[in-house]
């Protein structure tokens, strides 16, 4: 009986499951079937009646993505953007968690805690300041702008998740390396990001998020050689509100890339909470 029990518990979960899962996918299926309809066809009916007439489905729309220039170089802009962001921001979240964890050093525990005490600064106070001083460095308006406005802010949380995730690693295989002859450096890179290795990929994944569906920061920071595909998008429903055949495809391309990402890091990103639930 209590076999029973629990057999029917779990299938009434997985079952629980596959229905958030299907409700959690049906806004990306309607966007992708959107995105392979005309605008005539969008015009007469929702998406879901391309289930009936899958012959009005058709590649069309993302041809005339490809024949937008300024689409194509937002999408680029976009990667340029995002990808440096998260691995400056991981990178040097690891080496200074470390540094934190289990280096002595003076004003070690000040400097962290000044580091914990930026996490309460919200984003929207520092854009005017910041503004001001890209503009004097002449980095206003570039990409590399924007890509050192995401880093600095997202360095507080990153450095306060893996210098909590380092210190809970245990002393004595820090110790035992550094009697077997290994320098801070080989201890670091062999045995720390190993180790580290799930709540680094979260890391990541967040930050890559955080910076993809950016939108506030590109539209101040950025200017029209340098605007990701959100600030585009933005542009093209202001300048053209019918213009769905550019609008749906670029929309569905903006959503694919996080939701590729994320189910290519799951696992480790699964890892990551698991570990940090139990410690």
């Amino acid at each position: 009986m209590n076999a029973l029990r629990r057999g029917l518990g779990s299938s009434l979960v997985q079952a629980f499951l596959v229905v958030v899962g299907l409700v959690w996918l049906t806004p990306l299926a309607g966007l992708f079937l959107s995105s392979l309809r005309s605008a005539q066809d969008t015009a007469k009916g929702g998406w879901w009646t391309a289930l009936k007439s899958p012959g009005q489905l058709s590649f069309d729309n993302y041809s005339a993505l490809l024949g937008n220039a300024g689409m194509t170089q937002a999408f680029w802009n976009t990667v340029l953007i995002s990808v440096p962001a998260t691995v400056l921001v991981v990178v040097i979240a690891a080496l200074a968690g470390y540094a934190f964890a289990w280096l002595d050093f003076p004003g070690r525990d000040a400097i962290f805690l000044l580091v914990v005490a930026l996490l309460v600064v919200p984003v929207q106070i520092g854009l005017l300041p910041v503004a001001k001083l890209f503009g004097q460095l002449g980095l206003f308006g570039t990409i590399p702008g924007v890509v050192l406005f995401h880093v600095s802010y997202g360095l507080p949380f990153a450095i306060f998740l893996l210098r909590n995730y380092f210190a809970e690693m245990p002393k004595e295989m820090l110790e035992a390396a550094r009697m077997d002859g290994g320098s801070e450096w080989r201890i670091f890179t062999r045995l720390v990001l190993p180790v580290g290795r799930p709540a680094i990929a979260s890391l990541a994944i967040f930050q890559f998020l955080w910076v993809w569906n950016d939108m506030l920061v590109a539209l101040l920071f950025a200017d029209s050689s340098a605007q990701p595909l959100t600030v585009e998008l933005q542009s093209q429903i202001r300048q053209f509100g019918s213009n769905i055949d550019v609008l749906a495809p670029g929309a569905f391309l903006s959503l694919v890339v996080p939701v590729a990402v994320f189910f290519a890091f799951q696992r480790h990103f699964v890892q990551g909470v698991m570990a940090g639930s139990v410690k």
